[in-house]
């Protein structure tokens, strides 16, 4: 029996993400929802293709409000939500195709793990038999096998998370939704399910992962949608969002034994916005990176100025979302 975590579904690009031609599951067309006079989302269109997809934002920014949303618990105020071409408001033809981890969960305490699992699989429509033999290869999968007759009350807060990952994609999902997945984890167990999320966004599910440790979203995936007070501020490859913040010159660093005549020599190319320089290193402002990286290779090449390493420092997500945020 194939394990849980395969598909048939045509996988996306390496760096996770599906082409523009592939067909979106998850479309919003100017959705906003209001809690009384409270706005929760603001006139959001968006699209979610097979892969991984970060969804970023502070407390309150309306993360919550839009996986809600997409997973059928609550109808929009306003506009249209599509998953899988169909609205997914109690609609079960939908809600049997997707799974969702959430961050605050109540998981039945008194079964074991096993129990767990088949139960949720017999109330999806699995058979006994099929429902047990899923939920083996799936607590395999997020390493409870040694667990799986344990009862789930006495879990750790770790095993707990690995058990709620488990239950949002055990049946075999095409829309994978995961709030905060890493909450509770140890570094080993962070490292276990930032692989599992890739290996389930590269099988040609969509996988939406909700978090606010920037570096490992930025380990899951290169797609990130950013969101803040209701509305979505950008979304794409964060090179693509990057290249967006016109307004913001990159930061290049440079290590050399001659940061001063480096300085000197790369302040006259054009788009090189201004140079500071240390002991041993030159940090430069420039508006375009590509021309400077050639130039600056050039320089190394001739063995003009020993260049040690050079970093964009600001093409990450850390850098990205602090530009968002201001």
């Amino acid at each position: 029996m194939p394990l849980p975590i395969e598909s048939t579904a045509a996988a996306p690009a390496r760096d996770g993400t599906a082409s523009a031609t592939t067909p979106p599951t998850v479309e919003l067309s100017r959705v906003s929802h209001w809690y009384g006079p409270v706005i929760g989302l603001n006139d959001v269109s968006l699209e979610l293709r097979p892969g991984v997809t970060g969804l970023l934002g502070p407390n309150g920014a309306g993360k919550s409000t839009l996986l809600r949303l997409l997973t059928g618990q609550m109808e929009p105020s306003q506009g249209r939500v599509r998953v899988f071409g169909e609205t997914p408001f109690a609609n079960p033809s939908v809600l049997m195709r997707l799974g969702m981890s959430p961050e605050h969960e109540d998981l039945y305490d008194s079964l074991t793990a096993q129990a767990h699992l088949v139960f949720l699989l017999r109330y999806g429509g699995f058979a006994k038999g099929l429902a047990t033999e899923l939920a083996d290869a799936t607590l395999a999968r997020v390493g409870l096998s040694a667990v799986a007759t344990r009862r789930v009350g006495g879990f750790s807060k770790g095993m707990r998370q690995r058990l709620r990952i488990a239950q949002a994609f055990a049946h075999g999902p095409a829309l994978i939704v995961l709030d905060e997945p890493l909450n509770g984890l140890d570094p080993v167990g962070r490292r276990e399910m930032i692989d599992l999320v890739r290996e389930l966004g590269a099988s040609g599910r969509t996988v939406v992962v909700s978090g606010h440790v920037l570096h490992e979203v930025e380990k899951m995936t290169r797609r990130i949608v950013t969101i803040h007070k209701g509305r979505v501020l950008a979304e794409g490859t964060l090179d693509e969002i990057r290249r967006a913040l016109d307004a913001r010159p990159h930061h290049v660093r440079v290590v050399t034994p001659h940061p001063r005549p480096l300085a000197l020599r790369l302040m006259g190319e054009s788009g090189v916005v201004s140079a500071r320089v240390g002991a041993d290193e030159a940090t430069f402002e420039v508006k375009d990176p590509g021309p400077f990286f050639d130039r600056l290779a050039r320089i190394a090449a001739d063995g003009e100025i020993p260049v040690q390493e050079f970093e964009a420092t600001d093409d990450n997500l850390q850098a990205i979302f602090d530009y968002l945020m201001a």
